[in-house]
């Protein structure tokens, strides 16, 4: 019980990532939460969206996992692992904070799965 409500609050924050790269990239609230110039963020704007669609893809395999009850183990870890790999990278590159936003999360999923 526990572990599928970690997999569902991970498939949330990528559903709230893909409506914040999707839709608010390029408005005042967007540059001010992804610290970008307005120049920055109408000139990458598609980038960003491409982005949101890829983090919309982990959230449907995680709410996929979650609508297939127990046998969608396997796909709840691949999902998760998927999320804790991107977490990583994007901390090494982009900013330590997706650290704690994207693989601290998946990863208490993945502990909390394994130990149902």
């Amino acid at each position: 019980m526990i572990a599928n409500v970690l997999v569902g609050l991970v498939a949330l924050i990528h559903l709230y990532i893909v409506y914040l790269e999707m839709v608010q990239w390029d408005t005042p609230r967007g540059h001010k939460l992804f610290k970008l110039t307005p120049e920055f963020a109408s000139a990458s704007k598609v980038l960003a969206a491409n982005q949101g669609l890829y983090n919309g893809f982990l959230a449907a395999g995680l709410i996929w996992g979650l609508y297939l009850g127990e046998t969608g183990f396997q796909i709840k870890v691949f999902f998760l692992l998927c999320v804790a790999i991107a977490g990583l990278y994007g901390a090494a590159t982009v900013g330590r904070r997706i650290l704690y936003i994207q693989t601290v999360p998946a990863v208490m999923a993945l502990i909390a799965l394994a130990l149902s």
